[in-house]
């Protein structure tokens, strides 16, 4: 791999070889390798510049790489051109939407959660591992909730609301803070421990106006210096709600805090501490039902009590005529953040953090597809294997002359043969298959040989008295042959697939790269009659398609072409200046509503097809030897855990 540090681009574009290829070398098995150039920057900004003046070259060249194979396999033997300049044969960029912070860990095998030794000399920064700690860091924790006024049967509006107490709990001390603006008289000191492991001493601060409670809030915070900030739902309500109020009196949460919300995303980040919201945890991680998210039916559900409830319409009343009361029921949900997040949360988040090259915010919010994605790109690095590129379908795909609104594939699922109760004292009707015995008959040596050598792990001579327990295994299967009707009270197992998806890419070699065609295997240097390297194997694609004609989808596309479209409601711009992206939900909204008219109804019921794919069985084993290993890792944790 070749690393260039480049200011401009310019001046190396002639220099970059053809050898960003997209594609797998066809015959690569045989030791065929294409070499990638690799281009480093100073800056994110340079990597986006030359990606922005790369891409539509790749994209020219992929046009005319696709045309002049076409123009090639009609007249052979055409004589290649000389090439004149080597960005013509730039064919693919690679890793380019690699997020910097995600590239150093990867590169610099850095994670979070782990110890390190920090050097600092004329070559740079240099940071070595602590194998010998494993003891996991323990920073500041600080959990906290608001309580807001709020209109009648409204959502509380941070633009004229008012915040009316921070509760919050800082490595297991708990604080909260009055507003006397919104509450009927000062509140003691007071605890708050539903269950002896959860214990909530509060120091309380009355305040006389909103004012003071965010600038102590915020003189705390400062104090204290946590490194880790916990709420429930934060990023929508409690983060935001904070930050239009402080600005409402002239405060900058970020100037304050370093925290600053982020509209797009929906997220509150500082660059020096952490926002976890325990909401993104139960909503990927705890496995309870969709109704079921809410932070009291959670601290039921997880910390096994009933936390305090409050009727939201009654609040502002209570602060008022029962302020003692009001302030039991704020720091119960923080007492609730706390012990959630300390419980379930910031173990799960901070072990897979030291294995997933993110910061545990984004551990917490990202999907799990996203961090099974960073698992492979680390395994990739290390075996020095350059990632594809994220899939995009095909924008205008057709099926039988109609256009695809989409396909996938039916994948594996779990059949139940026979519902009901099963109990070992109830006496049982079975209706049993002789030619299945009469199979386990003639198999029985093979199956008692592997018992003893492969999952036993002895030698067949050892056993004194294998023929006695063949026989009395094979008197027990005849009388179930030779009886297949009969009525007994049932041996009740248990029989669980401890890892069904990773069992199965295991077992049948299943990776993106070894799904080959004929044309592969034609060029493959182990391409020989009866070999056994390319395992055919069926699956169902299903699809769906619009109610249009080729012909419609076309003629409305031509119609559209020539017309001006409006944009985000109000703007109107030319269909041909808009992104493709967005010519394409144009044209099928227009496409929808000509279906809904002239052929009422848009789409065609869904259809399957039963499909046939060639595995190559020789293909790297890159993605199978990494699937194994955290199947393996998972099982070691499982027995552990039990």
């Amino acid at each position: 791999m070749i690393r260039f540090n480049m200011s401009n681009y310019n001046h190396i574009a002639k220099a970059i070889p053809m050898t960003l290829q997209c594609y797998l070398q066809k015959n690569h098995l045989s030791g065929l390798r294409k070499t990638y150039l690799k281009i480093s920057f100073d800056t994110v900004q340079q990597l986006m510049d030359v990606k922005r003046d790369l891409m539509h070259v790749v994209e020219r060249n992929q046009k005319k790489s696709n045309a002049s194979e076409a123009y090639e396999s009609i007249i052979a033997g055409k004589q290649k051109e000389q090439i004149q300049d080597f960005v013509y044969c730039i064919s693919d960029l690679r890793e380019y939407d690699v997020p910097y912070h995600v590239r150093f860990a990867i590169d610099k095998d850095v994670r979070c959660g782990l110890w390190y030794d920090v050097s600092v000399s004329s070559d740079g920064v240099k940071l070595e591992r602590r194998h010998d700690l494993l003891q996991r860091a323990e920073v500041h924790v600080c959990a906290f909730d608001i309580e807001t006024t709020k209109l009648p049967l409204k959502f509380p509006d941070a633009e004229y609301d008012l915040v009316m107490m921070i509760s919050y709990m800082v490595n297991g001390r708990g604080y909260l803070i009055i507003n006397r603006e919104c509450v009927g008289e000062d509140v003691e000191d007071l605890e708050y421990t539903p269950k002896a492991e959860f214990e909530g001493y509060f120091k309380v601060t009355n305040l006389k106006n909103e004012e003071e409670l965010i600038k102590l809030w915020f003189a705390h915070m400062k104090e204290v210096k946590p490194g880790i900030y916990v709420t429930y739902n934060g990023d929508i309500f409690d983060w935001p709600f904070m930050e239009r109020r402080a600005a409402h009196h002239g405060l900058i949460m970020k100037d304050e805090l370093g925290f600053q919300c982020d509209t797009v995303q929906g997220e509150c980040r500082a660059k020096f501490a952490c926002h976890l919201d325990c909401f993104a945890w139960v909503k990927r991680d705890s496995y309870l039902p969709q109704g079921s998210h809410g932070l009291k039916a959670v601290t039921k559900a997880k910390l096994g009590y009933d936390p305090l409830e409050v009727n939201p319409e009654d609040m502002v009343r209570f602060a008022k005529e029962k302020p003692q009361m009001m302030a039991s029921y704020s720091v119960s949900d923080a007492v609730s953040t706390y012990y959630l997040y300390m419980t379930y949360v910031h173990p799960f988040i901070f072990s897979l953090a030291t294995i997933i090259p993110m910061p545990p915010d984004e551990v917490l919010r990202k999907g799990s597809g996203t961090l099974c994605e960073m698992l492979l790109m680390v395994e990739a690095y290390v075996a020095n294997v350059v990632c594809p590129n994220k899939h995009q379908s095909e924008a205008e795909k057709f099926h039988n002359g109609r256009l695809l609104e989409s396909e996938t594939y039916i994948g594996g699922h779990v059949e139940c043969l026979e519902t009901g109760v099963f109990r070992s004292d109830l006496p049982t009707s079975f209706k049993l298959d002789p030619s299945a015995f009469t199979q386990l008959i003639e198999n029985l040596d093979r199956d008692l040989q592997y018992a003893i050598k492969v999952e036993g792990k002895m030698d067949i001579e050892t056993v004194s008295n294998y023929d006695e327990v063949k026989d009395t295994i094979t008197e027990k299967l005849i009388s179930l042959r030779d009886e297949p009707i009969r009525e007994e009270c049932p041996l009740i197992y248990h029989l669980d697939v401890a890892a069904m998806y990773p069992n199965i890419i295991l077992t049948n070699r299943l990776q993106p790269p070894s799904i080959v065609t004929e044309e592969v295997c034609t060029a493959c240097d182990f391409n020989r009659p009866g070999k056994t390297c390319l395992r055919k194997l069926e699956w169902k694609w299903r699809w769906e398609t619009y109610t249009a004609k080729r012909s419609d989808y076309y003629h409305l596309k031509r119609q559209i072409e020539s017309e001006v479209v409006a944009v985000d409601g109000f703007k109107s711009k030319s269909f041909l200046d808009l992104s493709k992206v967005d010519q394409q939900l144009k044209l099928k909204e227009r496409l929808k509503k000509y279906c809904q008219k002239a052929y009422k109804r848009v789409l065609e019921k869904p259809t399957t097809e039963t499909r046939e794919a060639g595995i190559c069985m020789r293909e790297n084993a890159f993605y199978v030897d990494t699937v194994r290993s955290f199947r393996d890792r998972r099982y070691e944790y499982k027995g552990l855990n039990k």
